[in-house]
């Protein structure tokens, strides 16, 4: 999923207006988007353009109780995994790196 950021303001604070990024994951119906500054952040859908819809067939997408939607590929969808990324722990470094990698591969290719 490809997305051009189009509302500056300050809850996009690290995206550049007009640029694409790809969505790695969605929680609680907001896209993780690599910042300008390489932080997987989350940011509010209502501040992009659907570039391209489509999303990598491994995503596992669940409901949650009020309807809002999670779906991340599966070494990213485990509770408690973008906190072990915060907290720096090096096998959940690498196991994100390798997959945000591995997804910007396909997405360039494809």
């Amino acid at each position: 999923m490809i997305v051009r950021h189009t509302q500056p303001g300050p809850e996009t604070h690290g995206l550049t207006p007009g640029r694409l990024y790809a969505v790695i994951g969605i929680e609680a119906d907001d896209y993780r988007i690599l910042n300008d500054f390489g932080e997987p952040t989350l940011f509010p859908p209502d501040v992009f353009e659907l570039v391209d819809t489509r999303e990598p067939a491994d995503w596992i997408t669940t409901t949650g109780d009020d309807d809002e939607r999670y779906a991340y590929p599966p070494p990213l969808n485990r509770p408690g995994f973008f906190e072990g990324y915060f907290d720096r722990d090096p096998a959940t470094v690498a196991a994100f790196w390798q997959r945000v990698n591995d997804q910007l591969n396909t997405a360039a290719a494809g």
